[in-house]
């Protein structure tokens, strides 16, 4: 790479375009979410190369906020419903973290940025091999992969302080209720394919109570496996 005339490198066009797509994501925040972006999660966003988890035919569009095909029926989500997922998640970095669907891997090294741990469980198995490969390339030191039935989560494992679901059930499964610490948070979104879903939240309280809040519409693929 060639330097410019104050002797510093040209920016890399990935990290400037990964750059204007989280400040697109920061006014969205605002605007759709109600709040601003939490800097963790911002600064999360702007250190994972999103190309790197697309399709090579699809990496023209790894910038823009959309979800992208990547194989097997399955899809990498929208940036910003990533970014909303993982801020309501509000995990710290001393939490244990269950994410249902590695997918890509993408949402997967969002949460390995800001968690102690991640344990994350995928369906299919070429997927699963594949986010695996990427991620350890990537020197994520911090996950445990797990492929098989995503709704019946990690039991050995639990509890977790944090549960993302990144694909769609008709309801909550009650497995992954029941490896949420008391005072964690779930966020999973719910409903029918391809339309009417929710993302909702759930806090357990100390007393193994759950709340439910609806965050806002999304379109998932469906959560899949006997357990569902």
């Amino acid at each position: 790479m060639t330097e410019n005339a104050t002797g510093t490198a040209p920016e890399n066009d990935a990290a400037a375009s990964r750059r204007k797509l989280v400040e697109l994501l920061e006014a969205e925040a605002v605007q759709y979410g109600g709040q601003a972006l939490d800097p963790r999660v911002r600064d999360a966003l702007l250190a994972v190369p999103r190309e790197r988890f697309v399709p090579p035919d699809e990496q023209a569009q790894a910038y823009l906020n959309r979800p992208l095909a990547i194989g097997h029926g399955q899809t990498i989500s929208q940036p910003f419903v990533v970014a909303m997922m993982t801020q309501h998640l509000a995990i710290g970095p001393e939490a244990r973290v269950l994410e249902v669907g590695t997918g890509s891997g993408y949402q997967t090294a969002i949460l390995a940025e800001l968690a102690a741990e991640v344990v994350t469980l995928e369906i299919v198995a070429p997927l699963a091999e594949r986010a695996r490969a990427l991620l350890q390339e990537l020197g994520y030191r911090n996950v445990a992969f797990r492929t098989g039935d995503g709704a019946a989560g990690a039991p050995d494992l639990a509890p977790f302080d944090g549960i993302v679901v990144t694909a769609a059930a008709p309801a909550i499964p009650p497995a992954l209720i029941g490896q949420l610490r008391p005072g964690g948070r779930m966020v999973i979104p719910l409903g029918g394919f391809p339309h009417g879903q929710d993302l909702m939240l759930l806090e357990k309280d100390a007393g193994g109570d759950v709340r439910e809040r609806l965050l806002f519409p999304v379109a998932f693929v469906p959560l899949t496996g006997a357990q569902r």
